[in-house]
């Protein structure tokens, strides 16, 4: 009778490889099923999905923000349309963007929504260098040169702190 995968001998000295939690988490939050049956995921349940719908991004000029995002991303701006005067979410793969003045979060006032001060998000490449020359040829602030081999940051025309990482 034949062993099954799981019952053959493995080669002397062979370990898995296992990626750190955080990369699984940078990756996706990827997990393995050794994680999901802990017992504290069994006994908390949530009516909340562990999914990201859409970030928003405060902005406050709507037309001039989707100018600046779709020459960054290399969107045609009739694809982002802008709705109820204040928002206009882009068009992404995976989680959606959203440019929003946000007037009830204090975008109705002289300084507008704050901006974010610390990059909440990223936007991945496969062309880190290429991504860093392509924002200096655009003329967008550099707020770090490429970090670790890894990221950047930039800042959009409010303020907003963005990361470009390598996939």
């Amino acid at each position: 009778m034949s062993q099954s995968p799981m019952e053959q001998e493995l080669p002397e000295g062979y370990r898995p490889f296992t990626a750190p939690r955080v990369l699984r988490m940078i990756y996706g939050g990827k997990t393995t099923m050794d994680e999901l049956k802990n017992p504290v995921h069994e006994a908390e349940t949530s009516p909340i999905k562990n999914k990201v719908g859409s970030i928003f991004v405060p902005v406050s000029d709507i037309e001039k923000s989707r100018s600046w995002y779709c020459r960054v991303l290399a969107l045609p701006e009739t694809a982002c349309e802008i709705m109820n005067g204040h928002l206009c979410p882009l068009p992404m793969k995976g989680t959606g963007v959203i440019l929003d003045t946000m007037p009830q979060w204090g975008g109705d006032q002289p300084g507008g929504a704050p901006s974010i001060d610390t990059p909440a998000f990223m936007l991945m490449t496969d062309d880190l260098e290429g991504s860093l020359q392509y924002m200096k040829q655009l003329g967008v602030e550099i707020v770090t040169e490429i970090e670790h081999d890894h990221w950047f940051v930039v800042k959009d025309p409010d303020g907003n702190k963005l990361m470009i990482c390598r996939e």
